[in-house]
This record gives C-alpha cells, structure tokens and sequence, in this order.
C-alpha cells in the first residue's frame, strides 16, 4: 500500500468517525496531510471526499512539487505577476472550484480547520486564508454545510503513516550527521551563533538530494553557561556570547525534510563536567531511559511524563524539570498541543504510529540547563528511538580544543 492510499484510509475513517462528508483545508501542515503536498507559499488547497477522492488546488510556480502528490483532482493557478496582481483568494478560486467536483451535488457537510493553531514555517513567508478559505468553498458550492473541524485534524496528524515515519526518520538521519559535524566543529571561543551555524549548514547540504528529499534545512540555537538555564522558555536564541571550557552549551535542533519535522536537542559539555554536571547527565539520561521503557500502545501519555519525573526528583532535582516530558513530532516542530501531548494530566493514549519527543530537562541558574531530547516513533513493541546519536556521558563530553 502506497502512503497515499494509507493516508487516504485513514481519513475516510475519521471522516466516518466525525460524521464529515470531505475535509478542506489551506494550511501548509494539513494540506501535505491530506495530499502529500507540502505548499511552499501556503497558497494551495487541498481536500478529500468520504469517497477517497483527493483534490489539490496549487500555484503554477510550485507545479515540480505538487505534481507528485496523490490528487484525483489536480489543477494550477497562476502567481501573482505584473499582468494579474489579484488577491491569492482571487488566483486559486478557479482552481478550487475545478477540485470541488469531487463533492457530489447535495447538502453535504465539510470540515475546516478553525481556531489557534502552531504551523511550522515552510518559507519566509507564506500565505493564510484565514475564514476567507470557507467562503471561497460556499462560493462555488452553495449548498455545502461548513463546520469546524479541527479536532478531525488533531487526530489525523497524531498518527503517521508508513511512508511519513520513514521521511521522519531520514529527517532524524540527516540531523544525526550535522549533529556530528557540528560537535566536531566546536571550539572554546565561539560564539553561540558561531556554534549555531555549524550544526545547520549541513541540515540542507546533507539532505537535499538525499532519498529524493527536495526540501531540507531547519533551525539550530545554540544556548550556553547561564543561557542554557532559561531554555525551558517558548523559543530557544542563539547570541553573541562565548562559549567557554567546563559549561554547559544546549543545542536545540527543529529541522525537517519535505514537511516532516524533528525536535531534538543535545547539551554538551567542553572539557570535563563539574561533579554537579556528572549528576545532572546521570540524572537525565536516566529519566530518558525510564521514559523509553514506559512507551507501548495502550500507555497513558502522562504515565511517560511520571516516569521521567519521577527520576528527576528521586535525585532531587524535581523542581528544575519545568516543562512536559514531550509531544507530537512529524507534522509538528514545537507545538506542545500536538499529539500525544506527554505531560501531567494528559488525556491522550499512545498508539502504534504516533511519533513524539521525549525532552527530560534540568534547568539551575548556578550550573546552567541540561536537555536531552530525542525523536521516538511507538511501535507494537514499544519505543523505536529515532535519534541514537550522541546519547551517552562519553559521547556528550568533548575533548578541549
């Protein structure tokens, strides 16, 4: 079975389940779930009947990416230029109409997304339509009945298909070796963004190309001494500073590769740790593995976030681990709502095919911020780690250069 029809099933399965007779959306994220497009300039349109058929309404400049797509219904539009400088509602409508075809005449119900919701940037800049997507639909099929569907597209995201776990794991393969060649590369005297640079350069150099990957790069901070301890915060920044022998330097990693994303960090340590360092290393790792062992189908998500807290404040450090033990990877980067959601009193259950980050994490303003945060794909047989790179003290410890 091709990811395609995998996808496809799914989604018929939850259209059934929400009582939705198609799904229609323009955020990049969830068009890519519905098409296997991911739109570089958010402009495109995609949706999928009760019946399995596929629609994908995209720009002409973006035509070598969205012709491989699984689309019954595929039809183009033209960009914005000198001679048409129409709004993006006003280039695509000709073109979504053409795909609605794929609803049959009636009164039938379709879902679209609504409400907050974190997309992961696929360019500088990119387009949302916002509730004008909803009367462009009513526009060219009067008699549909719109509702909100996000929680449709909740569960959809949360469980990967086949081929979306393995582009997860090539993203997870490609930001192994820039994990390597970034350490590598790390000397006392650099400054954060100086650090920073050197593991990103090679996300898109080492995988553009790479499986057919198209599009590949991410976004790398690097955050060190007294920096590393306020990384629990919402966003991680790289700055001026100077890295020095003997502390701590957290390296945050969000990279992706055709759409799919990683969360990963690694927090190493020029020259040998203090005896206060050692605890904290052992004492992560330690929560890393005790939530690794607890992952299996059928598991409470916030049973894999006790089983790492717990560690931490066995060991005392129970106050310092200040945010969830993880959630939802793939079509997310960072969006602690996105499923499984591994914190205290989440009411999600893991399944097979659900990706995650396990990011057990001490933060002390007097020694610095320690983070280990990998990739983990759950199996019938509990936890596949996704990135076993750079896992161990030895491994984490760099000789002085």
């Amino acid at each position: 079975m091709t990811t395609g029809n995998e996808r496809v099933r799914l989604i018929q399965e939850e259209l059934q389940h929400a009582g939705l007779d198609a799904l229609v959306t323009g955020l990049p994220t969830n068009v890519l779930l519905l098409s296997g497009y991911w739109p570089v300039v958010g402009t495109a349109v995609a949706l999928v009947s009760r019946s399995g058929k596929v629609g994908l309404a995209a720009p002409e400049d973006e035509r070598d990416l969205a012709e491989p797509a699984w689309a019954d219904e595929l039809h183009f539009f033209g960009a914005d230029s000198l001679e048409d400088r129409g709004t993006a509602l006003e280039l695509m409508h000709g073109a979504l109409a053409k795909c609605l075809r794929i609803i049959e005449a009636g009164r039938w119900k379709v879902g679209l997304e609504t409400g907050p919701i974190t997309e992961p940037s696929p360019y500088a800049a990119f387009n949302l339509y916002g509730p004008s997507l909803g009367e462009a639909v009513r526009r060219a099929l009067p008699s549909v009945s719109l509702t909100p569907a996000a929680e449709s597209f909740a569960r959809l995201r949360s469980v990967l298909t086949t081929g979306e776990r393995r582009g997860v794991r090539v993203a997870c393969e490609v930001a192994g070796q820039a994990f390597d060649i970034g350490a590598r590369a790390l000397r006392a005297g650099m400054t954060e963004a100086e650090v920073a640079a050197g593991f990103r350069t090679p996300l898109s150099v080492g995988g553009i190309g790479r499986d057919g990957v198209r599009r590949a790069d991410g976004f790398v901070a690097c955050m060190s001494g007294p920096n590393s301890s306020r990384a629990y915060g919402s966003y991680a920044r790289s700055r001026s500073r100077s890295i020095a022998p003997g502390e701590l330097l957290l390296v945050h990693c969000n990279s992706y590769v055709d759409g799919l994303w990683t969360d990963i960090t690694r927090t190493y340590c020029l020259a040998t740790p203090s005896a206060r360092q050692s605890q904290m290393y052992a004492a992560v790792l330690a929560a890393r593995d005790a939530a690794l062992r607890s992952i299996c189908p059928g598991v409470e998500a916030q049973a894999v976030d006790r089983a790492a807290r717990d560690v931490l404040a066995a060991r005392g450090f129970g106050d310092a681990f200040k945010h969830p033990t993880g959630h939802g990877v793939g079509f997310a980067a960072i969006d602690h709502n996105a499923r499984p959601r591994l914190g205290p009193g989440s009411p999600d259950v893991l399944s097979a095919g659900m990706v995650c980050n396990i990011e057990p994490a001490l933060y002390l303003e007097d020694t610095g911020g320690l983070r280990h945060c990998d990739v983990v794909a759950v199996t019938e047989d509990g936890a596949e780690l996704l990135t076993p790179f750079h896992a161990s003290l030895e491994e984490l410890v760099l000789p002085l250069r």
